[in-house]
């Protein structure tokens, strides 16, 4: 029997109609990343080929009072981007001129640290289950400074909200096991992540009482190298919730410097007075 075009339609609208039910829903172009994909991006986002600053850093104890230091830094990719040396020079005041501090912030293992006190004629190496220590006598510690193995956490999306006049992603950041967040030093973290430049703008930190710790606050968002979308903030604020002190990083001067040279990533440049 020869079928209508009318039944055929039918037919094959009814078709469709059962396929939908079991092919499950498919994610609109438009979805929101996943969070995990929101701190990938947020971890290459950050990654400059090469970058050379001068940094004032601030520390404030509870009474508002300051005291200031002048640090030079460089960093540089290496191993097609899985690793980012860093090395920390302090200029100033005497008390800690010619401190050093060499890291290698790796993708996926534990970092290397090594500090260099020349008073000492020293250079001590900082172990993974150690990152929690404070950084130079701030309030960032070694692990706040460097790009976490993100492997190591699970993500959550809580909602989105705007701030600092940029719409942002809220993410939960949660350490996989116990051993995590004992050398992590926190049992939860909150980054307030910019939908436009996935640069983190706010971040709290919980203690391992699940306590607030810490808030992180990131301004003057400078666009460094155009081509691959690699942002630095300028000012970086670190307020202890608990205890009224923090400490501010703001950088003076910043350079975009894809041939950085190798050799300032070594012990012995380290330790070069």
């Amino acid at each position: 029997m020869t079928r209508t075009p009318r039944r055929t339609a039918l037919t094959l609208a009814l078709a469709l109609g059962a396929a939908s039910l079991f092919s499950g829903p498919e994610r609109p172009a438009h979805a929101a990343p996943s969070p995990r994909e929101i701190m990938d991006k947020v971890t290459q986002t950050r990654k400059l080929a090469g970058s050379e600053a001068v940094v004032k850093m601030s520390i404030i104890n509870e009474k508002g009072q300051a005291r200031e230091r002048k640090v030079t830094v460089a960093t540089k990719l290496f191993d097609g981007g899985k690793t980012e040396k860093r090395i920390y020079r302090f200029l100033s005041p005497a008390d800690v001129e010619g401190t050093g501090v060499l890291l290698f912030d790796y993708d996926a293992q534990a970092d290397d640290v090594w500090v260099f006190v020349p008073a000492l004629r020293k250079t001590r190496r900082i172990v993974s289950s150690q990152r929690s220590q404070a950084f130079m006598g701030s309030e960032f510690s070694f692990g706040d400074l460097n790009i976490p193995a993100l492997d190591d956490f699970t993500y959550a999306l809580v909602k989105e909200e705007s701030f600092g006049g940029e719409d942002c992603f809220v993410v939960d950041v949660t350490p996989k096991d116990q051993g995590v967040a004992d050398a992590d030093g926190y049992s939860k973290k909150t980054y307030w992540v910019s939908k436009a430049k996935f640069v983190v703008r706010r971040g709290l930190y919980y203690d391992k009482e699940k306590k607030l710790l810490k808030e992180l606050l990131a301004n003057d968002i400078k666009l460094l190298d155009p081509k691959n979308n690699r942002y630095r903030p300028m000012k970086m604020e670190m307020i202890n919730k608990q205890n009224g002190r923090k400490s501010v990083f703001e950088s003076t001067e910043m350079k975009f410097v894809p041939d950085t040279k190798d050799d300032y990533f070594t012990t012995r440049y380290l330790e070069r007075q």
